[in-house]
């Protein structure tokens, strides 16, 4: 039914001339059909250069041998991408983005499936993507997902990154670049309006240049109404948002050769957490349900307002920073750069989405003053410091880039947990909200960090004079010592007591890592160019603040071959780009569940009861990777621009025990299972763009669909007593999913005035209103619960240039 009717759109579509619009990077101007064809026209119809900086200098896509994914403006606009959140939909199918659990306020980041397997939320612990924004390492899960400013290209480095990008690059770098000031005067205004209450507006204001300094002013606001409501009166209710932000550049031609660019931005982002869904009653026999006044808890479709009404205020992140960027061109085709920044974040996480899953109350037939609701609380905070110094050069037959860098970053974060509602009488029929002040509840823990990061880099690319200069063989290496230093002085509630010593408990760890890579690259042709490449990346190590010892665990660490061909034919018509890899995944963090258990200086036990914390393991064996990527873009007649994209990704990791000790005293020496987490075995992306002039106007349109079969959410069962075992409780998988988002647009529009231009857009996300369960999560207690997609968003947009 779905294929039905989106083929039935695309002919609509393509019949009524109503598809219009530019694929990533495409340079397409129109021809009237009546024109007569000549080479100049046909050339404006070819496929054009996309320029890239993963190799930390401008260079053709189709000539840089990595494999990327590129995103430019248009595509942004196309989209209708508010935030990073929104690339979640799936347009890069091997990049995976989402909430962290049910938050909003920070993101899950994953590419090829790497790196995402542990709460990166925490602040020792790290993610395996590393977010670079002109050319500025975002250090935080928190606050990547606060409004973007006007973006030139998105680019998704895949594969490991660690000789150029460093730490924390093991599954890759998704790499930002802004729009520069221009020197001449230029207004890019938009405003907007969409169903939930939704708004948009954004200001990109370039100045003339004086006394050679650009400046460019830019703000955004978006705004929107929670998608599900929440029955308790004055509260907010859930997937709300409200984002803010004001950016600010000047660039400084001092001379020919010399550059400084400075920039200051500052954003708000208030949200509120996603709904948690309880969609399967429990199993359990011994477990009743709660009636909740007769409406039941059980959500099998996506809700539009929660079964039960609860506290819920705003997540509120904070980030402002600077940067200043310094080019100076000492000799011909030698460049001295700077990038010197710093940043703050301050992010409340306030989290009562899950209420609809604490519904089931134990054994109890009598459920009167029994508690559930449970808000949990928490603030982080965090600045950054950093400092890289980059020499890129060319001389005959070679180019190269070196370096070195300087990042350090201050982290704490606490975290409180109670219940906010109880029920009034035996049947849980009726509830009422708790008398609660949080002011009064004790920190459930708390944590605070200093981790510093320093390293040097090197990478050169040798051309050797044979073969028609068609041969490049490219070699690198980059060393890093990074180091972590902090303290946690409150685990569950109290400070920690570990075998009979009250204190808090100290993490001084340091690791170094040297990390190589070697690229041997053909140019068959002008257009056709092949590859193979071996890399190496790693996740940094660091500390679990759930945990009692705070004992420090390594990094982790991905090794990868990779064989590529990038590819132009049909006279620069069509783009075909292909890679393939496999690779091995060690020393892997995992996180298991311990009890709170304490001992005497001889190993008796001394303290024992059914209090648990989360450690985290390095786990044995080698995990294994594989996978395979294509991009297709073609224009088969003028106007017309067609794109698909499909990744396969195998991610398989060793079973694993959990290696502490469990509450019967014993440690459990079976081999569980362990998952990919946010990885889609199968994902795939499409679009179809078009093009028509008209008189006085151009009409465009864009529709583009995106498919995944489902991920997992945890990477454990919740019950496995052995392979095949009757008692065995499996991790349920997601839902596989299919979005289609479009765009139609009456662009170009001259107003007259100053050479002014009008754009009216209406757009739709989500728009088959298709609905899925991608996170799903299962226990014979609790029942099927997780998070529905968004419902269908849509809205009307108007653009002016001059």
């Amino acid at each position: 039914m779905i294929k039905t009717s989106m083929l039935r759109a695309s002919l609509w579509l393509a019949g009524s001339s109503l598809c219009a619009l530019s694929a990533p990077a495409i340079a397409a101007a129109p021809v009237p059909a009546e024109a007569p064809a000549d080479p100049a026209a046909e050339a404006e119809q070819q496929l054009t250069d996309i320029v890239v900086t993963a190799e930390k200098r401008p260079q053709s896509l189709q000539t840089t041998p990595i494999a990327i994914s590129v995103l430019g403006s248009q595509d942004i606009a196309n989209r209708h991408v508010t935030s990073l959140l929104d690339l979640g939909d799936g347009s890069i199918p091997s990049l995976k983005v989402a909430p962290f659990y049910s938050r909003n306020s920070a993101l899950v980041m994953n590419i090829r499936g790497i790196g995402v397997l542990s709460d990166s939320n925490q602040p020792a612990r790290d993610q395996g993507v590393g977010i670079y924004i002109d050319g500025v390492y975002m250090g935080r899960a928190q606050g990547l997902g606060t409004a973007i400013y006007d973006v030139e290209n998105i680019e998704v480095l895949k594969g490991p990154q660690g000789t150029l990008f460093g730490r924390n690059t093991e599954g890759g770098a998704v790499n930002i670049t802004t729009k520069k000031p221009s020197g001449e005067f230029k207004a890019n205004m938009t405003a907007g309006f969409g169903n939930y209450g939704s708004y948009k507006g954004e200001v990109h204001l370039d100045l003339p240049a004086w006394h050679d300094i650009a400046v460019k002013i830019e703000g955004v606001v978006a705004h929107r109404d929670a998608m599900v409501k929440n029955p308790l009166e004055g509260q907010y209710g859930f997937n709300y948002y409200n984002k803010r932000g004001l950016h600010a550049e000047a660039l400084w031609r001092a001379a020919p050769n010399f550059t400084a660019d400075y920039a200051f931005d500052i954003s708000y982002d208030a949200s509120t957490p996603l709904y948690l869904q309880l969609t399967t009653p429990p199993t359990a026999t011994t477990v009743k349900l709660a009636a909740l006044g007769g409406a039941g808890v059980v959500q099998p479709v996506r809700a539009d307002t929660a079964n039960v009404g609860v506290p819920q205020q705003l997540s509120i992140g904070k980030t402002w920073g600077h940067r200043l960027t310094l080019d100076w061109e000492v000799a011909s085709k030698i460049t001295l750069k700077s990038i010197s920044s710093y940043r703050n974040l301050n992010q409340s996480q306030y989290d009562n989405g899950s209420a609809a899953t604490t519904m089931v109350i134990g054994t109890a037939s009598n459920f009167t003053n029994a508690n559930f609701s449970r808000y949990s609380l928490a603030q982080f905070r965090q600045n950054q410091v950093s400092q890289e110094l980059q020499v890129i050069g060319e001389v005959p037959h070679l180019k190269f880039v070196a370096g070195a860098l300087f990042y350090q970053e201050k982290v704490q974060d606490n975290a409180q947990a109670f219940y906010t509602n109880h029920f009034t009488d035996a049947a849980g029929s009726a509830y009422v909200l708790n008398n609660y002040n949080m002011d009064t509840v004790s920190i459930d823990r708390a944590s605070h960090v200093t981790s510093t990061s320093v390293g040097a880099f090197g990478q050169a690319t040798y051309t050797p004079p044979i073969l028609d200069d068609h041969l490049h063989l490219t070699g690198g290496l980059r060393f890093t010592r990074d180091k972590k230093v902090g303290q946690l002085f409150i685990i569950n509630g109290a400070t920690p007591t570990v075998n009979g010593v009250t204190q808090p408990q100290q993490l001084n760890a340091a690791w170094s890592r040297v990390d190589p890579m070697v690229n041997l690259a053909f140019d068959l042709n002008r257009d056709m160019h092949v590859y193979g490449k071996w890399s190496t990346g790693y996740k940094s190590g660091g500390a679990n603040s759930r945990s009692l010892t705070y004992a420090p665990f390594n990094p982790e660490t991905v090794s990868m071959f990779e064989i590529g061909a990038k590819t132009e034919f049909l006279n620069r018509h069509a783009r075909l780009n292909v890679a393939a890899y496999t690779g091995s995944y060690k020393d892997i963090q995992l996180d298991f569940q311990a009890t709170y258990q304490q001992f005497d200086a001889n190993g008796n036990l001394i303290t024992t009861g059914t209090r648990t914390t989360t450690e985290t393991y390095n786990a044995p064996g080698t995990g294994r990777l594989k996978g395979v990527e294509a991009e297709l873009t073609l224009i088969p007649i003028t106007g017309l621009t067609l794109t698909g994209s499909y990744a396969h990704t195998s991610v398989k990791i060793p079973n694993t025990a959990n290696p502490f000790r469990q509450s019967n005293g014993t440690i459990n020496t079976l081999p569980i299972p362990i998952y990919a987490v946010y990885t889609p075995t199968n994902s795939a992306s499409a679009s179809i763009t078009y093009e028509v002039p008209a008189n006085g106007f151009t009409l465009r349109g864009h529709f583009d669909a995106n498919y995944d079969n489902g991920f997992y959410q945890g990477y454990t069962d919740p019950v496995y007593t052995g392979p095949g075992a009757a008692g065995n409780v499996y991790q349920p998988k997601g839902d596989s999913a299919f979005i289609v988002n479009g765009r139609i647009a009456f662009a170009d529009i001259d107003l007259g005035a100053g050479g002014a231009k009008l754009t009216v857009a209406g757009w739709a996300r989500n728009l088959l209103n298709e609905q899925h369960m991608f996170y799903k999560a299962f226990s014979a207690t609790v029942g099927t619960n997780g998070f529905f997609n968004e419902a269908r968003t849509y809205g009307l947009e108007a653009n002016i240039k001059f």
